[in-house]
């Protein structure tokens, strides 16, 4: 499949996102600097989140609209205020793609809701992402798959079940480039609860491209995924952790995003496919094994023995495997000590 211009897929380098989310802090010029440090850093996409806080939930403080778990990052927090916080204004979408192109890389969103998807169909852009809290959603996932776009779709949480409800649901109102993302929905993730090993599995059960959103510190887990076959990584994306924000505390830096980029081409050239023998890159390195080599000079008639044929580098005589057969054998001519042992030196029979 593609996205624009850019093949994804095996045997292309993994299609790496850089999830913006709400690391602009509330300031369009931060958000063209990390449009700029991801394009300078190896991004192929920059991802937006299209909401507002009416969008996403109702201004309330009752039980459920405000988060109560003491582990997350934002607990206590109203989610109406964590939604007003985070979000993209609407008004900052079109420069920030105008910038995104400008950099030559693409720009897409994830959008929550129907006029979110109006909105960004307006904007013409080249794709869509399903959030991981939305693959449940099944008119919007219809919604989005009827206009044709390649759709990016987030499995945080969901059953095979779930996943197949949605996948089927995107096919059948016009979906026909899909990625499904391996992800897992907390808030930094750990690598033990990330289980990359389902990578093959949900390429076979549902036959499309199958990525990863990568919640973790680091960039391990995107290259163990690369290496089981994802051909998509999205990772949350900052220009300093220490700047804080919303999603700062499990956000790549400029470099790291780098690191990424480099290790997980690496991770994708080193899969390449079943292969026995010496490469060709190999070939040379052929000279370098043990081989058989007359150590003396000897006469004709001379009896090889373990004094004067040695198992030694480079490898042009004989393999060492039949030094065995050759001890006791004589000699059919005169040879020079250095001389690389072979069947046709040898005279008419075994010494007695």
């Amino acid at each position: 499949m593609k996205i624009l211009d850019r093949e994804i897929g095996p045997g292309h380098r993994p299609y790496l996102i850089a999830e913006m989310s709400g690391n602009h802090n509330q300031s369009l010029d931060r958000a063209l600097a990390i449009v700029d440090a991801a394009a300078a850093h190896g991004a192929d996409a920059i991802k937006l989140q299209t909401y507002t806080a009416d969008t996403m939930t109702l201004n309330l403080r009752m039980p459920g609209f405000v988060i109560d778990d003491p582990k997350s990052l934002w607990a206590g927090r109203q989610l109406y205020e964590l939604y007003q916080e985070a979000h993209t204004p609407w008004a900052w979408h079109a420069p920030i793609m105008e910038r995104a192109a400008q950099q030559g890389v693409h720009c897409f969103s994830t959008p929550f809701d129907f006029s979110a998807v109006d909105f960004l169909e307006s904007l013409n852009v080249p794709a869509y992402k399903i959030a991981s809290f939305e693959n449940t959603d099944l008119p919007l996932i219809r919604r989005v798959a009827s206009t044709g776009k390649p759709m990016i779709m987030s499995t945080g949480m969901a059953t095979a079940g779930e996943i197949d409800e949605a996948v089927r649901t995107a096919r059948e109102a016009g979906c026909r480039d899909l990625v499904l993302l391996k992800c897992t929905s907390t808030y930094p993730a750990t690598a033990a609860n990330t289980h990359v090993s389902t990578i093959p599995h949900m390429r076979a059960l549902f036959n499309c491209e199958i990525g990863l959103s990568d919640h973790t510190m680091g960039c391990g887990v995107a290259v163990a995924a690369t290496a089981l076959g994802a051909t998509v990584i999205e990772k949350h994306f900052t220009l300093r952790r220490a700047d804080g924000g919303v999603d700062s505390s499990f956000s790549m830096e400029p470099h790291e995003l780098r690191q990424l980029r480099e290790e997980t081409e690496r991770a994708m050239l080193a899969v390449g496919q079943v292969s026995y023998g010496p490469t060709a890159a190999e070939m040379k390195s052929l000279a370098f094994r043990r081989s058989l080599y007359i150590a003396q000079d000897l006469q004709p008639g001379d009896v090889l023995t373990r004094a004067n044929l040695r198992c030694v580098r480079p490898g042009f005589g004989l393999a060492p495997k039949h030094l065995d057969s050759l001890l006791g054998q004589r000699i059919g001519r005169a040879v020079k000590a250095g001389t690389p042992m072979a069947w046709s030196l040898l005279g008419e029979g075994p010494a007695e």
